[in-house]
């Protein structure tokens, strides 16, 4: 008897307060959220979602970045090698028997089946320097998505549900969540000269630049300056290969700690570890078949795939996991 009183009083509270809210009347975003299967869940940073004025939107066939009257798939097909099919994702299909497969193939997935299925988190960095300019190379030029976009401010921009599986890391898209950090990337020490239009120094010490190629770099924090979180470049190994990298800036770091822990919370599955060898580090090579299928967590994507090299190896590793573990605690 007691429990169905408190159901009934429930019911009536929910219904009055169903009663209170006239037709039409907006539910404002705090701006901080993500989406998966549909459904809001805060970060505690900065989210601009596809759905938002100034967002990146990969349910787009057309070309973001084109002139307006070209920007269609049959323009796009006419005047690109890139995108093959008008859709820049797909269905999450691996493990899926016929029957739940035509249940969600529609957009029908419930959250506790996608936590059963996502257990990894890919992260790359985009080899463009900013969000925008990395969105224009994915979706217009080679016919790739992501569903997060990490700018250098810290700005997070997400252009997919969690629900959809991106192209981004081969054979582990079915299974991850990937985020693509804007960095002009890692490149062999005989080439450091490739970062030297990018970093310059000021009276504050080594500053983020944008080349005049870039045009607008679309940051959304006005007269953002970013800076490397260590100022001396990082020598470091990545698939044998001895590489040289400025380090991401602070805000990166912090956002990309807090997206984890989200993550984390949402699909637990993704655990708040990456690969390590013996010696207790995080690896620096493309993990065997049998340990990639084994692995539940953060990878990077030369952990996927022995061709690639990010996020490199100034990315830290144990920096984003302390922090990301910290916030997750209860």
């Amino acid at each position: 008897m007691r429990t169905l009183l408190l159901l009934l009083l429930a019911l009536a509270a929910s219904g009055c307060v169903a009663r209170r809210l006239p037709p039409g009347k907006p539910l404002a975003r705090s701006g901080d959220e993500i989406i998966a299967c549909g459904q809001l869940f805060h970060t505690g940073t900065r989210v601009v979602t596809w759905l938002d004025p100034g967002g990146y939107d990969a349910y787009r066939v057309e070309r973001r970045f084109s002139p307006f009257e070209k920007s269609d798939w049959d323009s796009t097909r006419a005047e690109s090698k890139g995108p093959e099919t008008p859709n820049r994702y797909g269905l999450r299909r691996d493990g899926l028997d016929s029957a739940m497969r035509e249940r969600v193939r529609g957009g029908g997935w419930q959250l506790a089946e996608l936590r059963e299925r996502v257990d990894q988190f890919v992260i790359h960095f985009d080899a463009t320097g900013t969000s925008r300019r990395c969105f224009e190379v994915l979706h217009d030029l080679r016919g790739l998505s992501v569903h997060f976009m990490l700018d250098v401010d810290g700005t997070i921009y997400q252009t997919l549900d969690l629900k959809e599986r991106a192209w981004h890391a081969t054979t582990s898209n079915s299974r991850s969540v990937g985020v693509e950090v804007a960095h002009p990337g890692a490149h062999p020490v005989p080439n450091r000269h490739v970062l030297d239009p990018w970093y310059s120094k000021d009276d504050k010490g080594v500053r983020l630049v944008f080349p005049d190629w870039i045009g607008n770099p679309g940051i959304a924090t006005p007269g953002f300056v970013g800076r490397p979180a260590r100022p001396d470049p990082i020598l470091g190994k990545i698939q044998g290969n001895d590489l040289i990298q400025y380090d991401f800036t602070p805000e990166q770091y912090e956002a990309l700690a807090r997206l984890t822990a989200a993550l984390h919370a949402v699909l637990p599955r993704i655990q708040l570890d990456a690969p390590r060898g013996p010696d207790g580090k995080v690896t620096s090579d493309a993990l065997p078949a049998a340990r990639l299928e084994a692995h539940s967590g953060l990878l990077g994507h030369y952990h996927v795939q022995p061709n690639k090299v990010d996020p490199g190896p100034a990315f830290d590793w144990e920096r984003v996991l302390r922090h990301a573990r910290k916030l997750a605690r209860p």
